[in-house]
């Protein structure tokens, strides 16, 4: 069978939805969280943003609510699609799209994890969540982080970091570059070619896949073409990695660090610094054989970690 030519890619890329089956996975995996009892819905936070999210369709008083906030790259759903139907049985689920990702969007010029943190404290204020537990993967960690610090223990009663770089330096930072044999983060976190989305899967995944070239455009372009430059900007905003020391403060709360010991976005070392920098009653739980999306490559082990612990009483 002949290889598919630059022209036939771009003729597949071009068909319609229905026969797309990058898009046929997405309504797969939104039937994945309405059939986990989450419905999609946008609010509006304020004069300036709006934010996207899934959240439960009969919230229940007896199950405590846990916010889970993605990383760079697909959307939401598609990070967390091995995630809500082992975690909607014992917790109110809020899977909310971080600005400028899905549907969220905003008018102001502020694009610091800060802010985000901020967007998703006014959503869970207009729903009235009073008490939450947070899971933040990957730069959804930084968010995750800066939510408990500004909601506090009285409200974030446990805090869940995910394969996170909270403790990025510069050096991290030059690191990650180097591992990826690219020019700049900006072609690795958004890869516009399938040598830029190969080189990011050799270091998010233990054992990357072989796809080809066209399969690998057509994912490109359906999961990082909408909004790159703004989520360009994004990146640049990002406060922490800037500088040769961390500033991470201790939280309050329990913390639980979860990492891919074959992760090579932030290697396994940046784990345990983490660990010695976060708080007093820090957990860190290793997953074997998985790199920078555990949750994905060890969804089972993954979720029995997070289930275990924000059930428990560690």
């Amino acid at each position: 069978m002949k290889s598919p030519t630059r022209e036939g890619a771009t003729k597949f890329i071009n068909m319609p939805s229905s026969f797309n089956f990058a898009c046929m996975y997405n309504k797969y995996i939104r039937r994945c969280f309405t059939g986990a009892g989450l419905w999609s819905q946008a609010l509006a936070l304020d004069d300036e943003t709006t934010m996207h999210f899934w959240g439960p369709r009969n919230k229940t008083a007896q199950k405590p609510s846990l916010v889970l906030i993605h990383g760079f790259g697909p959307v939401a759903t598609w990070q967390w699609r091995r995630q809500v139907k082992s975690l909607a049985p014992h917790f109110n689920l809020y899977v909310p799209d971080l600005v400028f990702f899905g549907g969220s969007t905003t008018v102001s010029s502020e694009r610091s994890e800060v802010f985000q943190a901020k967007s998703v404290g006014k959503l869970l204020d207009k729903l009235e969540v009073e008490t939450l537990h947070v899971v933040g993967t990957s730069y959804g960690g930084l968010v995750a982080y800066n939510l408990a610090k500004m909601l506090g223990e009285g409200r974030v009663k446990k805090v869940v970091i995910a394969s996170s770089g909270v403790n990025m330096t510069a050096r991290s930072n030059l690191e990650m570059l180097r591992s990826s044999k690219l020019n700049n983060i900006d072609d690795l976190m958004f890869p516009s070619s399938p040598h830029h989305l190969r080189q990011l899967m050799s270091l998010s995944i233990y054992k990357p896949p072989h796809v080809p070239d066209f399969v690998l455009s057509i994912f490109i372009h359906e999961l990082y073409g909408e909004n790159k430059e703004r989520k360009l900007e994004i990146l640049k905003g990002i406060s922490v990695g800037r500088e040769e020391t961390s500033n991470v403060s201790p939280l309050k709360q329990k913390v639980l660090i979860v990492w891919g010991e074959e992760d090579r976005v932030f290697p396994v070392r940046l784990a345990h610094e983490l660990k010695q920098l976060i708080g007093k009653d820090v957990k860190l739980e290793l997953i074997k054989e998985a790199a920078h999306v555990p949750q994905i490559e060890k969804p089972v082990q993954f979720n029995r970690i997070i289930i275990n612990f924000l059930r428990g009483t560690h």
